[in-house]
């Protein structure tokens, strides 16, 4: 088994964005920057080269990219690097652990140079039939970047690794996964990274800065109205309907885990509240990095200091609003990741910590599995969970960049999460942009935190006017691809 060429999907053009008022002028500076590079990339196609076709930052954000690039005239293609030898899976799974500073170093000892170089040379032997000399290939993450090697001992190309994820600052782990890719990271004439502190040595001096970016009129994150909101969730049974609804229900529909500890439509046992209860979201990869079980303890914490009764200084709509807010913990459908141990581990340790909550905690920690199967209708699903939220959260303890954090800014909804990760603090100015704990592992820090968002409105609107306003001017479609102009003009020139 080796890789494919991505059928893209159907994605907003240039005049469906001019179509709005707000983005019209940044399709502008878009098309008069694309000039140049036109005349330069003429006669060279760009392969964009990822390792999966859905789920996680990088196959959300290419679509829109290669679609908008083709329509400005730049031969844009995408390709996914596929295998069947599960030991690569492990292998990079740990190598991107291991570049976050975690895992075990050992995961890159052995025969794994054997297993990587394998998989990545049959992908390459895959795309070599589809690329000629003057192409440009750009990898994205550990997984495709030791295509260039072999593709470059037959095809004269230029090439360009982007490396989504890091860490600000070096231990055994980081070593050890810098020391095994660093021969591959030989044969690519740029980098690209997310943060000035991700970038090894290595790279130093052939490196660039590009922020990753959300998609405005996606799923995602297109504007939904009232109607658009109560339609999703009812039809993904993460809401009662409330009364008849329009729309037939999705084919797929999101599951909640039940007190038994399995598996039950949302809707089960009874209405999550969404549309009427303050709600606190977080929606992320079941992944231990992103904090999913200090942001649990650090709720039950929250809780708890409501119901002690040594707190007699609260007013009425305080107590009312801590008695019935509620935390959302939305990860993908366990059954999509099966070639993803970690994540299966990290949802039977949540199963684990929830089935001993006492029965009143458990109403109010709702766990949710989002189906897979529909792209398009998981994007909605996002997208109406977060418009329904008060407060988003990412507790990440390391954080590429978290275009979660970007998503709801730019639906005006206060993020919380925490200086320790990079990403975070690239996007957030705290008390700004958004709130900062500094521990994410402390749930007392959390709990504090999310006791004073949910109990200042108008902090919490203000964060969200800012915050909006900075995801327009710096983490859109548009900025990211006129940086990506400005690389590829160089690389050619």
């Amino acid at each position: 088994m080796s890789g494919f060429i991505v059928d893209i999907p159907e994605c907003p053009s240039l005049a469906d964005y001019e179509a709005v008022a707000h983005l019209a002028p940044s399709v502008d500076r878009l098309r008069a920057r694309a000039g140049s590079v036109v005349d330069r990339l003429r006669g060279r196609t760009v392969w964009m080269v990822s390792s999966t076709a859905q789920g996680g930052g990088v196959a959300e954000m290419l679509p829109t990219m290669v679609t908008l690039m083709n329509e400005l005239a730049i031969d844009t293609r995408w390709f996914v690097i596929e295998t069947d030898q599960q030991p690569f899976f492990h292998l990079t799974k740990g190598i991107h652990n291991l570049i976050h500073g975690a895992g075990d170093p050992q995961v890159v000892a052995g025969d794994a140079r054997d297993v990587y170089e394998a998989v990545n040379a049959d992908n390459a032997t895959t795309l070599m039939s589809h690329m000629k000399d003057g192409d440009i290939l750009v990898a994205h993450d550990p997984q495709p970047m030791g295509l260039a090697g072999p593709l470059r001992k037959d095809l004269d190309i230029h090439t360009v690794w982007r490396c989504h994820i890091g860490l600000d600052e070096e231990n055994d782990a980081t070593r050890a996964a810098w020391r095994f890719l660093e021969p591959y990271g030989d044969d690519y004439e740029q980098s690209v990274f997310s943060a000035d502190e991700y970038v090894p040595d290595s790279f130093r001096d052939r490196s660039r800065l590009i922020y990753p970016s959300i998609d405005p009129l996606s799923d995602k994150n297109r504007e939904l109205h009232l109607h658009s909101v109560v339609g999703i969730l009812s039809n993904a049974a993460l809401s009662v309907p409330p009364g008849p609804v329009v729309q037939p229900p999705f084919a797929h529909i999101a599951e909640r885990l039940q007190a038994d500890g399995l598996w039950a439509p949302a809707v089960l046992p009874a209405d999550i509240g969404l549309l009427i209860r303050p709600i606190v979201t977080q929606i992320s990869r079941w992944d231990r990095l992103k904090g999913w079980l200090p942001l649990m303890q650090g709720f039950v914490e929250l809780k708890e200091r409501f119901f002690s009764p040594r707190r007699n200084d609260r007013s009425a709509i305080e107590r009312r609003r801590l008695n019935q807010v509620r935390l959302v913990m939305a990860g993908p459908d366990p059954s999509s990741i099966q070639d993803d141990p970690e994540g299966l581990e990290v949802i039977e340790e949540l199963r684990a910590a929830y089935v001993d909550l006492d029965d009143e905690m458990k109403h109010d920690i709702v766990m949710i599995a989002l189906p897979m199967e529909n792209r398009s209708n998981n994007a909605l699903m996002v997208n109406a969970l977060q418009r329904s939220s008060t407060v988003v959260v990412q507790n990440s303890l390391r954080e590429g960049f978290g275009l979660t954090i970007t998503e709801a800014m730019w639906k005006r909804i206060p993020v919380l999460s925490n200086t320790r990760a990079v990403g975070p603090r690239q996007q957030i100015e705290h008390a700004c942009d958004g709130w900062l704990v500094d521990d994410p592992e402390d749930p007392s820090q959390i709990a504090e935190a999310l006791d004073y968002l949910l109990n200042d409105r108008a902090e919490r609107a203000a964060l969200a006017r800012t915050a909006q306003r900075r995801a327009h001017n710096q983490f859109m479609i548009f900025s990211q691809l006129r940086s990506w102009f400005d690389l590829l003009e160089d690389l050619v020139a």
